[in-house]
């Protein structure tokens, strides 16, 4: 991919259409910037160079941490945001952004909230499991733990706003007059060039997963991995704010997922091994402990030869399919191979029935407490693995990058002395995340939506603050 046009520079600038606040990018964090905006009486305006609603958010369980909501209290769950700073930190280890941890944490429970209150996202407190790196249940979702259906929700929000969102319509450059960013050069679905204003402009476009170069060149160990995220995360917000002289944060980190299904091209619900299954090599044998979390157990897998199998029972299979749509539906299409116990399991995936017996056995064992886990797993879910046994084959995958371009506490990018680069703002994938340095080890679950949604709450309203006086209409 060729690199997008240098930021566009010029005392005067001369424009299309302006707005307050120009979002670039409809995935959950742009929607969510928009709503915030227009609510904090901001007129907004959304480009997306899709053609429809998309992104990593749809690609989701649409699980949003939150960290002391009423949700929780209903269930009689105690929780903070100082608890959940903890967690996060004790997954990610230090890394560039502490401070937004912090703010993420702060806000999480007001997101949560103010999602299902003012921007009619269905949400229910998963409490049926734990989620990695979470110490306590506080993972919201919809009902059918889709990332689509929290993003029809957002989406039918934005058009009851009557917020414009310009589909086909690709930014391809910043504008900057006096050093500030004042907008964005975009193109409109006949090729024509549209300049847009704008007082202040959010990047929400994602991260860079999908190119290889930046992947080389900032996070190599991801390379090899399927890339199983967004087509549009193509690093633009990487890019224009390199241009600008922005500081970067966290370039080395990355969402893994362990279960990419293979050859089926779907995720694989971490569920199955939160509920008790375990992962095989391609010769029947464990290779590490599972309870690290899909993020962390990819790097696992691509340091060793594939195929991998994620090995559960029929009464766990049963049970996540019920309740996880995605899921049912692969193994509605033979995603789940069925044997009645080891040896036919064996015979059907090509295993030697008496490595995958042992390897069973000594699962087994563990979850019932006969006998330590040589990787150290603790945590068993239901307990041992029962019969009959489903198979599924899944392969190590990239789901999104976790760094990007420095940003304060309100989601202003900074440049490489510490400065905010004014009118610039930056959420989700375009921003440092808050999962570490380097690698997948520091990915928490929730935390590409907590960083995508939060901070697309945050920088909503920080970026609308500005406007005032005669140019600020009545919020709806």
């Amino acid at each position: 991919m060729s690199d997008p046009s240098p930021p566009s520079t010029s005392g005067t600038v001369e424009a299309d259409i302006a707005v307050d606040v120009l979002v670039i990018g409809a995935g959950g964090c742009g929607l969510v910037a928009a709503i915030a905006a227009h609510e904090a009486g901001a007129d907004v305006a959304v480009v997306e160079k899709g053609h429809a609603i998309a992104g990593n958010t749809s690609l989701s369980s649409g699980s949003i941490p939150g960290a002391g909501t009423r949700f929780q209290v209903e269930r009689g769950i105690s929780d903070d945001p100082a608890r959940f700073a903890a967690d996060l930190f004790r997954v990610s280890g230090d890394h560039d952004a502490p401070h937004l941890t912090q703010r993420l944490a702060e806000t999480s429970a007001e997101l949560v909230e103010w999602l299902v209150d003012t921007a009619g996202v269905d949400l229910e407190l998963i409490d049926t499991y734990r989620h990695v790196g979470h110490s306590v249940h506080r993972l919201h979702a919809p009902r059918d733990k889709r990332g689509t259906t929290l993003m029809e929700d957002l989406q039918r929000e934005v058009e009851r706003r009557e917020i414009p969102i310009a589909f086909g319509n690709p930014a391809t450059s910043l504008i900057t007059a006096e050093g500030a960013v004042v907008g964005a050069q975009t193109e409109n679905n006949r090729r024509e060039r549209v300049r847009i204003s704008s007082k202040a402009t959010i990047l929400a476009v994602n991260g860079f997963g999908r190119n290889r170069e930046l992947l080389r060149r900032y996070c190599p160990i991801a390379v090899e991995a399927e890339y199983a995220g967004a087509a549009t995360s193509e690093g633009e917000a990487l890019r224009w704010g390199l241009g600008l002289g922005a500081a970067t944060g966290n370039l080395g980190a990355y969402q893994g997922h362990a279960s990419f299904a293979d050859p089926h091209g779907v995720l694989v619900t971490w569920t199955l091994v939160e509920k008790g299954g375990i992962i095989v090599d391609a010769s029947g044998a464990r290779i590490a402990d599972e309870s690290v979390g899909y993020s962390a157990f990819a790097e696992q897998e691509l340091r060793r030869a594939g195929p991998f199998y994620v090995i559960y029972d029929a009464a766990i299979c049963d049970a996540v399919a019920r309740n996880q749509e995605e899921f049912g539906k692969l193994v509605e299409i033979g995603g789940a191979v069925a044997a009645d116990d080891a040896e036919a399991l064996a015979a059907r995936i090509g295993f030697d029935p008496s490595v995958l017996a042992d390897t069973l056995g000594a699962a087994r064992a563990a979850a019932t407490g006969d006998a330590p886990d040589r990787f150290g797993r603790t945590a068993w879910g239901n307990g041992p693995l029962g019969q009959p046994l489903r198979a599924t084959r899944i392969t190590p995958a990239l789901f999104h990058t976790q760094g990007g371009l420095a940003v304060d506490a309100t989601g202003r990018v900074l440049d490489v002395d510490g400065r905010p680069i004014p009118g610039l703002f930056a959420g989700g994938g375009a921003a440092a995340g808050i999962s570490g340095r380097q690698g997948s080890g520091g990915y928490a679950s929730g935390n590409g939506l907590l960083c995508a949604l939060g901070l697309g709450f945050i920088t909503g309203r920080a970026a609308a603050a500005p406007v005032g006086g005669e140019t600020r209409r009545e919020a709806s």
